[in-house]
Formats: structure tokens, C-alpha cells, sequence
């Protein structure tokens, strides 16, 4: 497959919202307010983290991980989105786009696989919880997470090469604000089926397979959470769960509206919005939803601060 000439030297143009110039202004004032919490959210669930000694269990281990990719996704395209919205400029070089598709298929992918381990890290601490700690033991949490990044940098070394080097004859106009690889995949002027049967196959085992781990374990969870007798150790297995829970639906909700409907049901602008959603809103929502549901995060933040012995 031979890489157009005009968009190695030139780049790309990420047409984004600029349909749209008057909606461009309420973009970048919203946009640069979400990615500013989104940052100062995730970065102190990492701090918080790591300088607590009660937070060092591996489900805070997996939400120190999950917080780190949430920063590093939204980094992928944000910024150069804030930038293409704030003037009249939209290119983004070759080079800068081959990064931000490597990135966020990569991270993307992590993170879906990230989001089933910590799926079975909660299915351990309700249904096996005298054996929790030798069960989820460090050796294994290391493991975990590093297949999650192995299997996102396997992802994003097999495709991003494809979709960048296919020929698109001169086409330089990404119909997104960011180089996603459905939108490269469909500017290309060549036949492309083989590359989206490989991206569809890579979507069954990092998103569909993933997403069957986390189905079976919360059923697994919700059949020993039936059993206890006490309501409120039902309440307190229903906590461990809900902040994860509530995280693996804003994730995969959109992740599945988007990518898994047939052909060109979803309008270009909706898909541009639900990208945003899961790139940006969910980032930003995931410390607050781990912050405020979770007594253990808010007193180690209190700690940190000096407001709690």
C-alpha cells in the first residue's frame, strides 16, 4: 500500500467542527474546562496513591493505572483539538497524526483490558475475600496490567502502519478532530475491506472479549451478593462494585453505540460527540465518580492534605 505524497509532505486537515465556527468558541471554553479537571482529577488520584500507604492494595494499584491512561487518552487529541479550535488553522502533520492514532489506539485498547482486570479484582474481594490478598497478589498485578499494555501496543503496532500507509490519492480532509482510524480508513482510495476485517477482529478480542469477562464476573458478583444474609453487607459489597461499574458503563456505552452499529447509521456529528464523550467527559468523570463514592479516597486525600492524622 503506497502512502499518498500529499499527505506525507502536507499533513492532514482535521475538519472537526469547523462546519460550525460559532459552536467552535463554546467547544474550546468547554473542552479546555473538562480537560483541566480531567487532568487535576486523574493526576491526584495517581498522587494520592502512590503517597498513601493505605491505598497501596492492588485496587488502588488498578485505579492509579486506570487514572494514568485516562490522562494519557484524553493527551492523545485534546490538546491539538483546543488548538485546531481556537484559530482558523486545522492541519495536524503526518508525523503528528501517525503519534495521536498510535496513542489512542493504544491506550483505548489498554484501557478496555484494564477495566476486565479490575472487573476480576472486584470479583475476588466479594467472592473470595479471606483469600483476596493471596489471590490479587503483587506478582499478579504486574502481570495483569503489563498483558493490558502488551495487548495495546500489539493493537496499535499492527494498525496504525495499515491505516497510515493506505493510498488516498491526494485526500488530506479528515472528516473527525482527531486521526481516528475509522475516519483515515475511509478516506482511503483503494480497497480497504481486508484492514477493517483486521480492525473489526482486534475489536472482538479487545473490546467484545474484555466486556464478557466483566459481564460474567459482575454475575458472579451479584450471585454471592444474593447469598449474604445481612443488608448491610449487601450495601458494602454493592459500594466495592458501583464506582467501577458506573466507570465500565460510561466506557463501553459509548464506546459500543459508536463502533458497533451497522454501516453509516450514526450521523458524522454524532460520532464526533460520542468520540469526545468517551476521550474527554468519561476522563473527567472517573475521579469524581471514584472520589465521591469512595470514603477510603476521600480520607487518604485528607490525609495528604494534612487535615487527618
Amino acid at each position: 500500500m503506497e502512502k499518498s505524497n500529499d499527505s506525507s509532505e502536507y499533513g492532514f486537515i482535521l475538519v472537526g467542527f469547523s462546519d460550525r465556527p460559532r459552536l467552535e468558541l463554546v467547544l474550546f471554553m468547554v473542552n479546555f474546562t473538562l480537560y483541566s479537571v480531567a487532568v487535576l482529577g486523574n493526576s491526584t488520584i495517581i498522587l494520592v496513591c502512590i503517597l498513601d500507604p493505605r491505598l497501596h492494595t492492588p485496587m488502588y494499584f488498578f485505579l492509579a493505572n486506570l487514572s494514568f491512561l485516562d490522562l494519557c487518552f484524553s493527551t492523545s487529541c485534546i490538546p491539538q483539538m483546543l488548538v485546531n479550535l481556537w484559530g482558523p488553522d486545522k492541519t495536524i502533520s503526518y508525523a503528528g497524526c501517525a503519534v495521536q492514532l498510535f496513542s489512542f489506539l493504544c491506550v483505548g485498547s489498554v484501557e478496555c483490558i484494564l477495566l476486565a482486570v479490575m472487573a476480576y479484582d472486584r470479583f475476588a474481594a466479594v467472592c473470595r475475600p479471606l483469600h483476596y490478598l493471596v489471590i490479587v497478589h503483587p506478582q499478579l498485578c504486574l502481570r495483569l496490567v503489563a498483558v493490558a499494555w502488551g495487548s495495546g501496543l500489539a493493537n496499535a503496532i499492527v494498525m496504525s502502519p495499515l491505516a497510515m500507509t493506505l493510498s488516498r490519492c491526494g485526500r488530506r480532509r479528515v472528516n473527525h478532530f482527531l486521526c481516528e482510524m475509522p475516519a483515515l480508513i475511509k478516506m482511503a482510495c483503494v480497497d480497504a475491506r481486508a484492514v477493517e476485517m483486521l480492525a473489526f477482529t482486534f475489536a472482538i478480542l479487545i473490546v467484545l472479549l474484555p466486556l464478557a469477562l466483566i459481564l460474567v464476573s459482575y454475575g458472579r458478583i451479584a450471585a454471592a451478593v444474593l447469598k449474604i444474609q445481612s443488608a448491610a453487607g449487601r450495601r458494602k459489597a454493592f459500594n466495592t462494585c458501583s464506582s467501577h461499574l458506573t466507570v465500565v458503563s460510561l466506557f463501553y456505552g459509548s464506546i459500543i453505540y459508536m463502533y458497533m452499529q451497522p454501516g453509516n447509521s450514526a450521523s458524522q456529528d454524532q460520532g464526533k460527540f460520542l468520540t469526545l464523550f468517551y476521550n474527554l467527559v468519561t476522563p473527567m468523570l472517573n475521579p469524581l465518580i471514584y472520589t465521591l463514592r469512595n470514603k477510603e479516597v476521600k480520607g487518604a486525600l485528607k490525609r495528604v492534605l494534612g487535615r487527618q492524622p
